[in-house]
C-alpha cells in the first residue's frame, strides 16, 4: 500500500511531514493485512513510567523505596466495548444497583404505545440483540424522561428499523414472550458468564455513566480528550464549540480525510512528560485510503472508535504511529512491552454492537482474550484493567443520569476493574465516567495535570474541565494497594 499525505491545506501545523510518515506507512500496512488475534511483527512502544510523584509533587513511595498506591500501577489498559446499559448485563447481579426488585421479582414496567399497556423487561438467553434502540440526544432525553426512565419504548418511534410491528416476520426472534421489544431485554451469567466472574472476583462499578448522552464516537472523543466539539477552524483550538451530535458535514472525521478536532487530547501531554502510550484497534483498519481489498472487512474498526486520527495535535506531535493493532498489543503483553496506557476498541466483528457483524460471545471472547495475554505477560503485577461499554445503545437502565454540564452524563453502562490490586468481590457505588479514567492517567503519569486551558499549552475553549467536576468519585476507591498482589485469573474465551 502506498502512503499519501491527504492534507490539502499544506503548510498547516498539523501537516505530517514525510520523514515522519515512513514508520505509519508500515503500520498501515501491517494493520491492513494481519490475521485476526495473530500476532504482529509491528513494534510495541516501549514502555515509560513517570516518576513516583503524586499531584501535590509528593514523593509517593514508602520509606523502602517501594511504589505506593497508584504508583505500583506502570500500565492502565481500558477496553472499551459497544451499546449496553448497565441494567442490560449487570441488573439482576448480586449487591449491584440494578432493577427495582420487589419480592424478588422485577419491580418495572415501562409504556409501550404500540401494545397499549406497560411492558416488562424479559431474559434474553440469545447471544444476538439484532436491534437495540435510538442513542442519541434525543433518545436519551425521551428514554430518562424527567428521571423517571420510562421512555425507552417510546424513543423506538415508528420505524420498522425497532420493529414497530412485533409480529412481522422479520421481528420473529428480536421480540420478547410477551412481544415486548428487545430494549427491554436483559442477560446475565448464562449467557456473559466471563464478564461476570470478572465481577465476581474483581470490581464491578454499577454507577459508570456514560460521558455524554449520545452515540458511540462522541463517548470515545471525551474518552481521549474530555470534549466532544464541532470546530468551524481545525488549525484553531479555541473555534471548538460542544457538539455531542457529530452528524453534520465536517463535524466528524472519516479515515484519509484532514483532521477536524482541533481541541487538546490526552496525548498532547502524555508526549509533553514522555509517557508511552498506544491506541489498539481491529487488524483490518486502515486509516489512509485508499486500502486493499480484505476477505473479512468485519476485522476494521471504523473511525467512530479510533478518533485520534482526527485531532490536529497528533500531527502536531508526530504520534500518529502510535495506533497500532490488536496484533500489536498482544505482542507488547506477551513481550513485557506494553506502554504506560492502553486504549483498546474492537473491530466490527467483535464488538456487541445490535446489528453487528458478531454477537455479544464474540465481543466477549475478544475482551477475555486481551485480559488473558495482560495476565500472562509479565506486567502483570504492575497492571490494571478497565472494561466499559461507550453507551447504552437503547437498552433500558433503571438509574437517572447524574447532570454534571451541557454535554452529559450519559444513561448507565457497565465498569469493571481487573488488576491484582483489585478489590475481591467489590460492587463500586461512586459515581463515575470516562472521565475518571483520564484522571486516573493525570495522577499517575502526569503528577495531576488536567487537560486544562489554563494549565495544559495548548489552549482550547473547553467549557470545563470534565476531570475536576465535583460528582466525578475516584478510581483509587476500587482498589486495595495494601493487598499482596492477586494471581492472574485466566478464562477461557468461549466458555
Amino acid at each position: 500500500m502506498v502512503g499519501r499525505d491527504v492534507s490539502p491545506r499544506g503548510g498547516r501545523p498539523w501537516r505530517v511531514r514525510a520523514a515522519a510518515l515512513g514508520g505509519l506507512f508500515l503500520l498501515v500496512a501491517i494493520a491492513c493485512s494481519a490475521d485476526a488475534g495473530a500476532g504482529s511483527d509491528g513494534a510495541s512502544p516501549s514502555s515509560v513510567s513517570a516518576s513516583p510523584v503524586d499531584a501535590t509533587g509528593t514523593s509517593s513511595t514508602s520509606p523502602t523505596g517501594e511504589p505506593e498506591g497508584i504508583f505500583k500501577l506502570d500500565h492502565l489498559i481500558f477496553i472499551v466495548q459497544e451499546n449496553r446499559s448497565f441494567d442490560h448485563y449487570f441488573g439482576t447481579f448480586p449487591d449491584a444497583d440494578g432493577f427495582p426488585m420487589r419480592s424478588g421479582k422485577i419491580d418495572v414496567c415501562v409504556p409501550d404505545p404500540v401494545l397499549g399497556h406497560c411492558s416488562r423487561p424479559y431474559h434474553e438467553h440469545g447471544v444476538i440483540d439484532a436491534k437495540g434502540g435510538p442513542h442519541n440526544r434525543q433518545a436519551t432525553r425521551t428514554d430518562v424522561n424527567h428521571g423517571k426512565m420510562s421512555g425507552f419504548i417510546r424513543a423506538l418511534g415508528s420505524s420498522q428499523t425497532f420493529c414497530v410491528d412485533r409480529t412481522a416476520p422479520n421481528c420473529a426472534g428480536m421480540v420478547g414472550p410477551k412481544l415486548q421489544p428487545d430494549v427491554m431485554s436483559y442477560h446475565d451469567r448464562r449467557e456473559i458468564p466471563n464478564y461476570w466472574t470478572y465481577a465476581r472476583r474483581f470490581v464491578l462499578q454499577d454507577h459508570m455513566f456514560a460521558p455524554s448522552d449520545s452515540w458511540t464516537l462522541p463517548s470515545h472523543l471525551f474518552l481521549v480528550s474530555g470534549w466532544s466539539a464541532s470546530c468551524s477552524d481545525a488549525d484553531d483550538p479555541m473555534s471548538c464549540v460542544s457538539n455531542v451530535d457529530l452528524r453534520g458535514p465536517g463535524e466528524y472525521h472519516p479515515y484519509g480525510a484532514p483532521p477536524v478536532y482541533a481541541w487538546t487530547d490526552v496525548t498532547w501531554l502524555l508526549k509533553q512528560d514522555g509517557v508511552s502510550w498506544a491506541y489498539y484497534v481491529g487488524n483490518g483498519t486502515c486509516i489512509d485510503p485508499p486500502c486493499p481489498d480484505l476477505p473479512d472487512g468485519s476485522l476494521k474498526t471504523p473511525s467512530s472508535k479510533n478518533p485520534l486520527p482526527g485531532f490536529t495535535d497528533i500531527y502536531e506531535t508526530h504520534q500518529l504511529s502510535q495506533i497500532q493493532t490488536h496484533g500489536d498489543y498482544l505482542q507488547a503483553a506477551k513481550n513485557g512491552a506494553l506502554p504506560s496506557v492502553s486504549w483498546l476498541v474492537p473491530d466490527n466483528h467483535h464488538s456487541e454492537h445490535p446489528q453487528g457483524a458478531g454477537s455479544i460471545s464474540d465481543g466477549q471472547a475478544y475482551v477475555t482474550k486481551m485480559i488473558n495475554a495482560a495476565m500472562r505477560g509479565p506486567d502483570w503485577e504492575s497492571t490494571a484493567i478497565f472494561v466499559t461499554w461507550d453507551d447504552w445503545g437503547g437498552f433500558y437502565d433503571s438509574v437517572p443520569p447524574v447532570k454534571v454540564d451541557e454535554n452529559g452524563y450519559g444513561i448507565r453502562v457497565p465498569g469493571l476493574v481487573i488488576s491484582p490490586y483489585a478489590k475481591k468481590g467489590f460492587v463500586d457505588h461512586r459515581t463515575l465516567s470516562f472521565d475518571a479514567y483520564l484522571k486516573l492517567i493525570e495522577d499517575r503519569f502526569l503528577g495531576g495535570q488536567r487537560l486544562d486551558p489554563k494549565t495544559d499549552g495548548r489552549p482550547d475553549s473547553r467549557p470545563d474541565v470534565r476531570e475536576n467536576v465535583p460528582q466525578l468519585g475516584d478510581l483509587t476507591n476500587s482498589f486495595d494497594f495494601t493487598q499482596s498482589p492477586r494471581p492472574p485469573l485466566i478464562l477461557d474465551p468461549r466458555p
